[in-house]
């Protein structure tokens, strides 16, 4: 029977490297080892860097074991790995399998690459989700993902998700513990409030961050952009203004889908994500019952008719019903007119009639 754990490499071997992109705590590249299309990402030293020498090797130990013994549709496979002592230091590798479509990120906040389609959005998610919630609940030992966003979501040829880079990944509490304490790591923008503040790591993190995901997802938006106004640099406050119920929730629908999206199903998602991003740690779903939620929406979009649903906005809107109760059309408020000024018509010929008679009365000798 074939292994699916990673092997260990010897050394370069006419390697052909290529940039692809960027990294937490590296370069990943790509490669044909056997003739199999990879994914390589290198740790590597800089002068003076014995800070990074330490933590990129904790980095390369960590994402060694923990891809080497967990497997899921939505976890990216660690193919193999190697370490090259060389003059400049020891050169540490990873390899991956390869990943075509890059990651969400690209597609959602780069101009260059076509708009992702919202169905398409949706089923990422769900696959995220399911991911997060293997690592969470479905191994012996709970994993922490720890640095969840969007550039961590790699897309295979069919635009499947793949969650990458475990370097930052931990275990979670152990029996009678509520929390893993921790020195705070992970990006600005994504980490949850509490573990920012305290240093206390949950699996509640995970949502926090995944939280910050979904609004990117509906807002084409990154989770902080210093090139926007002060009051739209940072998404979850941005958004704040625009809440799902709201009239004006669909201003805040990527315009790049042009209306081609099901409004019910942003607001549904937005108020997931509102879970996803409560205060309370304790008061947030866990990922199983935010993968639930995700596979109620997309199951409830695909009854609905998208060409009908992004067009009518906010003639649509739910929460514009009650406003229409009390608000005439132009085409009603048209013919509540011309009837009243048929009526106004009838009664001044009547009145004039009746005139007419009297004064013809008045003249009979």
């Amino acid at each position: 029977m074939k292994s699916n754990k990673p092997f260990q490499l010897d050394g370069w071997n006419s390697i052909i490297l290529l940039i692809t992109r960027q990294g937490t705590y590296g370069i990943p590249y790509v490669e044909n080892v056997n003739k199999k299309s990879v994914r390589w990402k290198k740790l590597y030293l800089t002068k003076g860097g014995r800070l990074i020498l330490i933590k990129g090797h904790k980095q390369w130990v960590a994402e060694v074991q923990f891809l080497g013994v967990v497997e899921h549709p939505n976890l990216v496979k660690l193919i193999g790995y190697c370490a090259v002592d060389e003059e400049r230091g020891i050169q540490r590798l990873l390899v991956y399998e390869y990943m075509p479509n890059k990651s969400l990120e690209n597609h959602l906040f780069n101009r260059a690459y076509p708009t992702l389609p919202w169905k398409t959005r949706l089923q990422i998610l769900l696959g995220a989700a399911q991911g997060l919630a293997y690592l969470h609940e479905g191994l012996e030992v709970q994993v922490i993902f720890r640095d969840f966003k969007s550039s961590n979501v790699l897309l295979d040829e069919n635009f499947k998700p793949k969650l990458s880079d475990f370097g930052l990944a931990r275990e979670g509490p152990m029996a009678g513990r509520s929390h893993v304490s921790t020195a705070v790591v992970g990006t600005y923008g994504y980490a949850a409030p509490e573990y920012i503040e305290t240093g206390h790591l949950t699996s509640k993190s995970d949502v926090w961050s995944f939280g910050v995901v979904l609004y990117e997802i509906i807002t084409g938006r990154r989770s902080l952009e210093r090139n926007r106004p002060s009051g739209q640099q940072k998404l979850l406050d941005w958004v704040k203004q625009f809440p799902a119920d709201g009239k004006k929730f669909i201003l805040i629908l990527d315009p790049r889908l042009e209306g081609k999206y099901s409004s019910s199903a942003a607001r549904k998602i937005a108020k997931l994500a509102d879970n996803c991003l409560l205060k309370n740690a304790k008061d947030r779903p866990t990922m199983s019952k935010v993968t639930e939620r995700l596979e109620e929406i997309i199951q409830q979009s695909d009854e609905d008719n998208p060409s009908e649903n992004g067009r009518k906005s906010f003639e649509d809107d739910p929460s514009e019903t009650e406003h229409k109760k009390n608000q005439v059309g132009p085409a009603e408020s048209w013919k509540r007119r011309m009837a009243h000024l048929a009526n106004l018509g009838e009664n001044v010929e009547g009145v004039s009639r009746r005139r007419f008679m009297i004064m013809q009365r008045a003249e009979v000798p």
